[in-house]
């Protein structure tokens, strides 16, 4: 065999020994080389099998695999280096959640808006509801006519000043007016409305025609009315005011002494009271 066959022999065919035993031995150390990173010690779930690190070919993939390991905690699943939007900055990156968040701020907004009214309005219908109590709990209104007869008398002359006594309830709300002494007693504390018509006939032209009236708080004068002349066969005079009373107090309506009033089923004098409102 000539040299040059037998260089061909070794080229193109088995290879020497030593060259084996060299390549067996870089093989090793490439293992080891391989072996020293922490991501392939012994326990990690990327471990690559032996058979494929020594073989020669496989070190491209064993290559890729460091990679892998090394830039694992780097990325996440979303994407190589992606972060969220700025959200100071949203409607810049996102027109149409923009658009969403601002339309849902603006619902916001209004409900908290809508819910603060709806308190506002519930309040006001609560205090109103409990004015509304307040006033039917506190009605006091009364009428009251002399006389419930039909046939025409008169009352009084009499010695002494004399409470009137108003006998025909047309209305007593609140029950404050007493027929038996002709009081009126106060209820509630309060302004109230009181009115006084007096009536009065001589019974002929040039009789003495005495109409002397006055309405009292407490039993003191608080106004009066007095027709006293001999010209008039028959008059009235009226008495009307707005007095701030406190519960308890006692108003009648006081006949004057020497005077006199009469009527009949036309009802021609009166006293009326009714409460403008509570101031407690």
């Amino acid at each position: 065999m000539t040299l040059f066959q037998k260089n061909r022999t070794l080229e193109g065919g088995a290879r020497p020994k030593e060259e084996e035993q060299n390549s067996e031995a870089k093989g090793r150390e490439n293992y080891k080389s391989i072996l020293s990173f922490p991501e392939l010690s012994s326990g990690s779930h990327l471990a690559v099998p032996l058979k494929l690190i020594f073989s020669s070919n496989m070190r491209a993939v064993a290559l890729l695999c460091l990679l892998c390991v090394s830039a694992d905690g780097q990325y996440n699943w979303d994407g190589p280096g992606r972060v969220g939007p700025d959200s100071s900055n949203a409607c810049t990156v996102d027109q149409a959640s923009c658009g969403c968040c601002l339309m849902l701020q603006e619902m916001n907004r209004l409900k908290t808006y809508f819910d603060t009214t709806l308190t506002d309005i519930e309040e006001d219908f609560r205090k109103t509801n409990q004015s509304l109590s307040t006033l039917k709990a506190k009605r006091v209104a009364f009428t009251a006519a002399l006389y419930s007869g039909d046939n025409f008398k008169c009352y009084g002359p009499f010695t002494t000043n004399s409470v009137i006594i108003y006998k025909q309830m047309f209305l007593n709300l609140g029950g404050a007016y007493s027929t038996d002494t002709g009081l009126l007693t106060v209820p509630f504390s309060g302004v109230y409305s009181l009115a006084v018509t007096s009536y009065s006939d001589s019974g002929s032209p040039g009789f003495t025609l005495a109409i002397c009236s006055s309405l009292q708080v407490n039993g003191k004068t608080v106004a009066a009315a007095k027709d006293f002349n001999t010209n008039d066969k028959e008059d009235s005079a009226t008495i009307a005011v707005a007095l701030q009373l406190t519960a308890g107090d006692k108003v009648s309506v006081s006949l004057t002494r020497g005077c006199f009033l009469c009527d009949d089923s036309s009802h021609y004098n009166t006293f009326s009271a009714f409460l403008l409102y509570a101031t407690e």
